[in-house]
């Protein structure tokens, strides 16, 4: 009996085994062609651990009015709920860390100095980077995936106009363009104050912060709910070493130093000044290199989410200055060192864009010079505090540079406000 039994054992092996061949050869052309299809790099490296996101993909989003995402967009946002890379090297955080948030477009020569700045800065291993795309540029990825002094994530704005060729928040094929008349010319938009319509490019700047903020504070599992400071910088920012254990300082000091401050900044408002050199803290209106805030300065922002979204300005830091910050009815003040820890670089623009005919070029060479006082904290407690008052720049009053007519880019602003709420009933 068992003589008889054996061929069909030797029959059915072979059958498992060709099964098996098949099966896994399909597999791999099932996966190459994904990978042909959606070329971005480690698309999904591992499954998010944070299933508390649900609710901003599932039970709100049929109550958001948001563009309809292509695969991109939606292989983008799955993305930015990966676990943070290299927490084999770094395992725990610093129970006071301070998150620090990379806000980037796509000027690679300048990522490299700023990574590299970055990794020079002392404590920086004890803390989470997380950087924040517009849109999705490869090469931009690659920098950050070879980061590897700390803990560090990467989002992706799944809304970036970068990312819809050819419908809004992109351009659409029916868009109004230059100083278009909507009636004549039976296209589609809102002029700006100066009767330009918008420029998806030049938009995006400001969706992206607003975006970058609202997903930050409200989104991610990894900063949700943080009551701490948390540092916000761009790609064209030279972090020197000592910024962070600086920041500490003035973050410990600035309730007792000066209760009137909403912030602490990096470096003076004036993107010029290395600093004063004196031995006092610093009390000026907010900059826009190397600013850190809390939560409760968050929810005093958000509320005025209607005022940043109608703001007739692309920039997001001018619509701040100009609208969001007098309406808290009395100065922002920003606390500081002396001496900056942080310096301003490069000549092109995030508006200025790569791969166009008027693309500004500028490769990126810098030669920022650190001494050994930028190298160690060198701000000291028992300092008094100095108050800058009356300041030069944008002020309550100002009318904004335009660029920013579009309802459909308010509306869409005002859904990013919605994104993570929990309530449906938020009004602005």
């Amino acid at each position: 009996m068992a003589a008889c039994k054996k061929p069909r054992t030797k029959e059915a092996g072979r059958r498992r085994f060709v099964f098996v061949v098949v099966f896994t050869l399909m597999f791999v052309s099932v996966v190459l062609f994904c990978l042909r299809a959606y070329p971005v790099s480690n698309i999904a490296m591992e499954p998010a651990d944070d299933t508390n996101h649900k609710y901003s993909h599932s039970r709100l989003r049929g109550n958001l009015n948001l563009p309809k995402q292509n695969e991109l967009s939606i292989q983008l946002e799955m993305r930015n709920w990966l676990p943070a890379r290299n927490r084999d090297l770094y395992p725990t955080l610093a129970k006071d860390h301070i998150t620090v948030v990379l806000y980037v477009h796509n000027r690679p020569q300048y990522l490299q100095v700023v990574v590299k700045s970055l990794s020079q800065v002392k404590g920086i291993g004890e803390t989470l980077l997380i950087v924040s795309h517009d849109g999705y540029f490869d090469e931009m990825n690659k920098i950050v995936e070879g980061i590897r002094f700390c803990q560090v994530k990467q989002i992706f704005s799944p809304y970036s106009p970068h990312i819809f060729p050819s419908s809004f928040p992109g351009v659409s094929p029916n868009d109004c363009k230059g100083k278009d008349d909507a009636a004549k010319k039976h296209c589609e938009g809102n002029p700006d104050q100066y009767g330009n319509h918008r420029a998806p490019k030049v938009v995006s700047l400001k969706h992206h912060w607003w975006w970058m903020m609202n997903t930050v504070w409200d989104g991610l599992k990894e900063t949700r709910g943080h009551s701490g400071h948390i540092l916000f910088i761009e790609e064209d920012h030279f972090i020197f070493p000592n910024a962070y254990r600086n920041l500490q300082i003035l973050t410990s000091l600035k309730s007792k130093k000066c209760p009137d401050c909403y912030a602490a900044n990096l470096a003076p408002s004036d993107v010029k000044s290395r600093g004063e050199g004196w031995e006092s803290l610093i009390a000026e209106r907010m900059g826009n290199v190397g600013y850190s805030f809390n939560l409760t300065v968050w929810r005093k922002i958000h509320e005025k989410a209607k005022d940043f979204c109608y703001f007739d300005d692309y920039n997001w830091d001018i619509t701040m200055w100009t609208t969001v910050y007098p309406s808290f009815g009395a100065p922002v003040y920003s606390l500081r060192g002396p001496r900056t820890s942080a310096v301003h670089f490069g000549k092109c623009g995030l508006h200025q864009g790569q791969g166009e005919q008027t693309a500004c070029v500028d490769n990126g060479v810098v030669n920022i010079e650190v001494n050994d006082e930028d190298k160690v904290a060198n701000i000291k407690s028992e300092w008094s505090v100095h108050v800058h008052k009356h300041q030069p720049g944008y002020k309550a009053g100002f009318k904004g540079w335009g660029g920013w007519g579009d309802e459909r880019d308010r509306l869409l602003c005002l859904e990013f406000a919605r994104m993570y709420k929990i309530t449906e009933t938020a009004s602005f």
